[in-house]
């Protein structure tokens, strides 16, 4: 694991940190696969319920890929081929995550961060965040999947204009598109994570995992939906000791104590 992506748990919460802020968290190729190692190992673990990703430093969520690693990771065919399907994965399993994922932005998100923050099911960002996919600046191209997830949450009008002006959105901009959940004071957007986060993991992990993988069946082609595997999640739930926990916890008037089974 490179020092420039950490990992942290604390209880039911997982945290994955870009740790590059000198660059304003630019990613590099061994950066990404550090990601997809860290990936792999959390959403194997019982223990996580939640996934936070951030940047360190206060000044940049991420911000697109390291160039300056250009001539060494994509100076070839061959070199642009391993590196797009190394992120390629990494986006993949952060949309595949069987755990709610939290994108927790402060300031700049950029290129291959937005694409990244997308990938979650939630992004929280400052009041000063910006937001630009400079693809057009830079001669890019820029594939289906991304496109796709970006058209899924703004819609096709917004996208364009994203991606025809690759300019710099505010985080007002951003909230009207739809890009981002929440837009809060730059100093409390940890605190806003964390405290999303923790509501999250306190509700039965079983209903909370069902209606993300039953989301992304809803958006998904109807030809590619599988409709017994949502149906089975729902019956899951219903027949959990969670479901019994959280009748008892109702009639009780007290917290529940879920255990995701």
């Amino acid at each position: 694991m490179t020092d420039k992506i950490l990992t942290e748990q604390s209880g039911e919460i997982a945290r994955i940190i870009f740790n590059q802020p000198e660059k304003r968290n630019a990613v590099s190729l061994e950066m990404w696969e550090a990601v997809e190692e860290a990936m792999t190992r959390f959403a194997a673990d019982p223990s996580v319920r939640i996934l936070i990703l951030s940047g360190a430093g206060g000044k940049a969520f991420v911000s697109g890929a390291d160039i300056s690693k250009f001539e060494t990771e994509r100076a070839s065919a061959e070199a642009v081929a391993h590196y797009n399907a190394t992120t390629k994965r990494v986006y993949d399993m952060v949309e595949a995550f069987p755990k709610p994922t939290i994108a927790q932005i402060d300031g700049y998100c950029i290129g291959g961060g937005v694409a990244l923050s997308l990938c979650c099911d939630l992004r929280i960002c400052g009041e000063s965040s910006q937001f630009a996919v400079p693809a057009a600046k830079l001669g890019l191209g820029y594939g289906f999947e991304g496109i796709n997830r970006l058209v899924n949450v703004v819609g096709p009008s917004f996208a364009k204009e994203i991606f025809f002006t690759a300019r710099r959105f505010t985080s007002d901009e951003a909230k009207v598109m739809g890009l981002v959940n929440r837009v809060v004071p730059d100093d409390q957007v940890g605190q806003t994570a964390q405290e999303t986060a923790e509501m999250i993991a306190g509700n039965a992990p079983m209903t909370v995992e069902s209606v993300k993988y039953i989301v992304s069946q809803v958006v998904a082609p109807e030809s590619q939906r599988d409709l017994d595997k949502c149906a089975a999640r729902v019956k899951a739930c219903f027949d959990s000791k969670d479901y019994i926990e959280g009748r008892r916890a109702f009639l009780e008037k007290r917290k529940p104590n879920f255990v995701g089974a």
